[in-house]
């Protein structure tokens, strides 16, 4: 059997494209399985039923290796163990020199290989370039006094009275909060003084 695995990172990206490639690799529509989540792990609903249907001999076409999966690691071990252990061939479309068919020889093999760890390397090095720059831009933006999260919520003007009821025990907590229309957590993060 052939089956085809999509992945796109979220519910607003089309995986039309992958769908298309993949169809005209011989794939039934009905043996298409797409995931609408990060690739950061393999904890994914369609991928693991995937799994559960995939024997020997079967053939996984995916797009593009980064469809797999976006950790270096994680996306060898996958691949280990969907190739070598459960001895299913994978057909990448993009880069056909990955493909594990039953047809290549040793030196084919090992050649994928080596290139599936370059490529692996290489995005993952790129996702932590990624979050290193974004990292940097924010301290950059807090030194020059950019805030970030939401703004702090402005006391109501008959908060000072509410408060007053609520340290004599006439209010409680939640009365307080209700009075004011805000949260409970909200008002007792208010009236609870700052540990410095």
């Amino acid at each position: 059997m052939r089956y085809g695995y999509i992945r796109v990172s979220s519910r607003d990206q089309n995986p039309d494209r992958q769908i298309d490639a993949i169809l005209e690799a011989g794939v039934d529509a009905k043996c298409i399985f797409i995931d609408r989540q990060s690739g950061k792990d393999f904890d994914r609903k369609q991928y693991k039923e995937l799994l559960s249907l995939l024997k020997a001999k079967d053939v996984l076409v995916i797009k593009s290796i980064d469809r797999l999966g976006r950790n270096y690691g994680d996306v060898l071990e996958q691949w280990r163990i969907i190739t070598k252990e459960r001895g299913i061939d994978i057909e990448v479309i993009d880069m056909p020199l990955l493909s594990t068919g039953s047809d290549r020889d040793l030196t084919g093999t090992l050649i994928a290989d080596i290139v599936l760890q370059l490529l692996s390397y290489v995005a993952q090095t790129e996702r932590e370039f990624i979050r290193q720059r974004q990292a940097e831009g924010i301290e950059a933006a807090k030194k020059r006094g950019v805030r970030f999260g939401r703004k702090p919520m402005v006391k109501p003007e008959n908060f000072e009275q509410v408060k007053e009821l609520w340290y004599k025990g006439e209010l409680s907590a939640r009365g307080a909060a209700r009075i004011l229309q805000v949260s409970h957590s909200t008002f007792l993060r208010w009236v609870t003084p700052k540990e410095v």
